[in-house]
């Protein structure tokens, strides 16, 4: 079995009317929850707006600056299951529930 990190950027729900994000978070929870019953669920979550630490190699912490990226991961989820296909559908249920384009990416089995 495979996972695959299925996840969205940063702002990309911010289409959403206010009123929608009720319905948005209950059909994310099913889409979870029929994960988790199907035995393919890993994790899930969704990031604050950035504010990242940066750590360099020999262990010194500074707050920023923050990378120079356009994209920021917003929100994730990650199955293990057999096929790209498997995961490539449960992006789909996961697009349609929370109304934006889900990027999947394979993650690399551990060493």
């Amino acid at each position: 079995m495979t996972r695959y990190l299925i996840s969205f950027d940063e702002g990309a729900m911010d289409h959403l009317a206010e009123e929608d994000w009720p319905e948005v978070g209950r059909a994310s929870q099913e889409v979870t929850q029929d994960a988790k019953e199907a035995g393919v669920f890993v994790a899930d979550g969704g990031f604050l707006p950035q504010r990242a630490s940066v750590v360099a190699p020999d262990g010194l912490v500074t707050d920023g600056p923050y990378p120079e990226t356009k994209e920021v991961v917003g929100g994730f989820l990650i199955v293990e299951v057999p096929t790209r296909e498997d995961a490539l559908a449960w992006a789909a249920r996961n697009a349609a529930a929370c109304r934006t384009a889900m990027d999947v990416r394979e993650i690399m089995p551990d060493s």
